[in-house]
């Protein structure tokens, strides 16, 4: 089996990771592995392993033929089987198909709010859907979305996994007190809803100001980053909330925190969750996605409905209170992450299902 993972960049982000991991992961386990970078390159790109084949496309418009072509001989150049783009990266691949059709396409659809796409963009995905050998899912409710929508029948839910990399360099130093750190990784964009964070953030503040949020991820510096930093000034919690950016040293990130949380609106399966787990974090989260099939209230961690700024405050805070009940939690994470989202078992259930497609 001969297979490339494509993604539009390699910046920090969650089907960007998974594209790494899935490449890496599959590097010693079929006959060839590659990942093409379409238009940009990134942090991440550190963490490709030597063993997986890389290209980056320098694709330079929606269509751009130089960058189809390129990509076109790569795929002949190495007898590749399968292309699995990652979320919007489809449109590449099914470019690249019509020229060369011994390609398959599996398309893997890391957005957790596919279902909510735009009219335009969804007729235009369901066209290339026609495309599609096989499509992986990050959650049960694009599955069933998937299967309604799109014109491809193989669907299947794979669960999201990862690896830390604590080789890397230490290069971030949370500010704060230590031992009193909030750790919230996801990119600042709507979806993760940093402004229900801040909600938080002002309750805290009033009881326990010495503890600190720390917001790590990319800053695409649009109008939600702006909107977020003024609402920051005008609350004043400059002292209680810091923005980061995009960090290549996350082990060492959470390392530096005490407990981890998410506050989205809308979820797949986040890696950072997996993340924050494997670290044996407490973690209090928003119930969203298939966030739940992960977090057992009261058993792993503390899980909240998306709009209860109070009840999330309340659980943060016993977190803060009990020191002991951080640990319990957090060991209880880690054992769920190892049993349900290890690699050796992800790849195993992928590998079956792309040798019966």
């Amino acid at each position: 089996m001969r297979i490339v993972q494509i993604i539009d960049s390699l910046e920090i982000g969650g089907a960007e990771k998974m594209a790494i991991n899935y490449a890496n992961a599959l590097s010693g386990r079929v006959e060839f592995s590659g990942l093409v970078a379409t238009r940009a390159e990134g942090n991440l790109k550190n963490q490709l392993s030597d063993s997986v084949s890389y290209l980056f496309l320098r694709k330079k418009s929606t269509i751009d033929f130089g960058a189809v072509f390129r990509l076109r001989d790569y795929c002949k150049e190495n007898k590749v089987d399968y292309l699995q783009p990652h979320s919007s990266s489809y449109f590449t691949a099914v470019l690249v198909k019509l020229v060369y059709p011994k390609a398959n396409i599996i398309w893997h659809d890391h957005n957790g709010l596919s279902e909510f796409i735009s009219s335009q963009k969804s007729a235009a995905l369901k066209v290339a859907s026609h495309f599609f050998k096989g499509i992986i899912v990050v959650n049960y409710k694009l599955k069933a979305w998937a299967e309604k929508e799109l014109n491809c029948k193989k669907v299947i839910y794979l669960p999201n996994f990862t690896a830390i990399d604590a080789s890397t360099i230490i290069e971030t130093n949370l500010k704060g007190t230590a031992g009193k750190r909030i750790l919230c990784l996801a990119n600042l964009r709507d979806q993760k809803n940093h402004f229900f964070l801040l909600e938080v953030a002002e309750k805290l503040k009033q009881t326990n100001p010495d503890w600190t949020f720390h917001l790590v991820g990319k800053d695409f510096e649009d109008d939600y980053s702006k909107q977020l930093r003024a609402l920051i000034s005008t609350k004043n919690l400059e002292n209680n909330v810091f923005i980061y950016g995009s960090k290549n040293d996350v082990k060492n990130i959470i390392n530096q925190s005490d407990i981890a949380i998410l506050t989205s609106k809308s979820e797949g399966l986040p890696v950072s969750l997996i993340e924050y787990g494997l670290s044996k974090k407490p973690v209090v989260t928003t119930n969203v996605g298939e966030i739940p099939l992960i977090i057992k209230d009261n058993v792993n961690g503390f899980i909240v409905e998306r709009d209860d700024s109070d009840l999330f405050y309340k659980k943060l805070l016993k977190f803060i209170e009990e020191d002991n009940l951080r640990k319990e939690m957090g060991n209880a994470l880690y054992q769920t992450i190892i049993e349900n989202h290890s690699e050796e078992g992800v790849i195993a259930n992928y590998l079956n299902w792309v040798s019966a497609l």
